[in-house]
């Protein structure tokens, strides 16, 4: 790695250790090893190595405030990118596609924009506002249609409809825009602390540091469900809780893994006292819902703080939480549209389609900077202090967007097979390949004990 690539991410990690609540001194702790994958113009796997380092040394943390002697924390930089890619190879079965027949980048009379379809409401939604047909439109007809809108007009149109949709903007422009520039002043994190309660009794152990400790995940695509994942790893009991009729097929058997899925309504009396019933129990609370939804639900961050005020709150957006697009519904590719990301791809290329990171970055950086701002606020509760933590993936791209053009990764491999664990994991589609962990340390196992499972296959209780 050259200088300026070391440089990149020393400051990252001091940085986001930093701003995940951890304490300065902890970055030095951290190694990371391994070679350079993930083509592109962006630093993308010391940006995904730097994540789960800052992840790996909250983890740390804890586990000295459990009575873990210190230990360097070690990153495999190889291993972090596979793992941002898909941990697992399935055994006889096939991952379902990771995208809808009709979700990618379309040209349009000025410009590109992508339809995010993968959600069956998100794609009737781009097919109401194009005016075609829910059941029977085929990606030909959408390109024909698209091609005669601006890119502008159509997303607001899809949008408008209730669906995702993100045309490509230039750096310059995503900072010129009123959204690119509220997310530009915002905090990496956003912190809040409540009033403060009694110490929390650990339960936790230097080697399990998240034993006993009970997560209750509103989360969805990706980050959050990457979040709590790194959490089960640690010993967390992690429920998820799915509305019913939700589905994530291609990426269940990745993200599901150490959980239970269950299904509640929260529209429905009977659920909302169930629902009611986990959070009073809730150690910690991850959701991914836009500002305005949990509020309209009677669930929102103040009703929380009262009822329950020593739950530690976490939650996580697309587009940041200040600005016009504060509750714009959004995914990874979609900002990476919006922010820059993609067009700068396409321009270093000299590619004739956007060019976006050759994984879903900024779910997955997300999705750790969340893990780590999660074990250094329980590390904050177990003292008496209650906090309440925001993040967005599009403050996540702001960091990567900074050092734009700091040296091409070089290339790709495929994970050797002493990096899978010795036993495949039955999960609920079939035997699979999981690869180890990406980050380990001294005194603490990082490691799964539930297989994965799809949503809706456990009930909504504790265990």
């Amino acid at each position: 790695m050259n200088p300026r690539r070391d440089d990149v991410v020393r400051d990252w990690v001091e940085r986001w250790v930093e701003a995940t609540g951890g304490h300065p001194n902890d970055a030095g702790y951290l190694l990371i090893e391994g070679t350079t994958v993930l083509p592109s113009v962006f630093p993308v796997a010391d940006f995904c190595s730097a994540s789960v380092g800052t992840a790996g040394l909250a983890a740390a943390a804890l586990a000295r405030a459990l009575g873990a002697a210190p230990a360097a924390v070690t990153v495999d930089r190889g291993l972090t990118a596979h793992w941002f890619g898909t941990s697992l190879i399935p055994q006889g079965w096939k991952v379902p596609p990771a995208w809808d027949a009709l979700a990618g980048d379309y040209p349009t009379s000025g410009g590109w924009i992508r339809l995010h379809t993968n959600a069956a409401h998100h794609r009737r939604a781009a097919l109401a506002a194009l005016g075609l047909p829910a059941d029977t439109a085929s990606r030909t007809e959408v390109a024909d249609v698209v091609a005669r809108w601006r890119a502008k007009d159509l997303e607001e149109a899809v949008v408008a409809a209730g669906g995702c949709a993100a045309r490509m903007l230039t750096k310059a422009q995503w900072r010129a825009h009123p959204q690119g520039s509220a997310v530009a002043s915002e905090p990496l994190v956003h912190w809040r602390e409540r009033a403060p309660r009694e110490p929390r009794a650990a339960t936790g152990t230097p080697e399990r540091p998240l034993r006993g400790v009970k997560v209750l995940d509103l989360t969805r695509v990706l980050a959050g469900p990457v979040a709590t994942r790194f959490l089960a790893g640690l010993g967390a009991d992690v429920l998820r809780i799915d509305p019913p009729g939700w589905s994530e097929p291609s990426i269940e058997p990745d993200t599901t893994l150490g959980k239970r899925c269950a299904r509640l309504d929260l529209t429905v009396p009977g659920d909302r006292e169930i629902f009611s019933g986990l959070l009073a129990e809730a150690d910690i609370l991850v959701h991914g819902y836009r500002p305005s939804a949990l509020d309209r639900l009677g669930f929102g961050d103040d009703e929380l703080a009262e009822r329950h005020p020593g739950l530690v709150n976490l939650s996580l957006n697309a587009y940041g939480w200040t600005g016009p697009w504060a509750d714009r519904r959004g995914f990874d590719s979609l900002v990476q549209m919006s922010s820059g990301i993609a067009d700068a791809g396409m321009r270093a290329t000299v590619s004739a389609v956007p060019r976006p990171l050759p994984v879903q970055a900024l779910d997955h950086a997300t999705g750790h900077l969340l893990a780590a701002a999660a074990l250094n606020a329980w590390s904050a509760r177990l003292g008496g202090r209650v906090f309440q933590a925001r993040l967005s993936l599009a403050r996540t791209a702001t960091e990567l967007l900074a050092v734009h053009g700091a040296g091409l990764d070089d290339g790709t491999s495929v994970p050797p097979a002493a990096s899978f664990r010795s036993t495949p994991e039955e999960t609920a589609w079939g035997p699979a390949l999981r690869l180890e962990p990406p980050v380990h340390f001294a005194g603490t196992r990082i490691e799964w004990h539930l297989p994965a499972r799809g949503t809706g296959s456990a009930d909504a209780r504790w265990q």
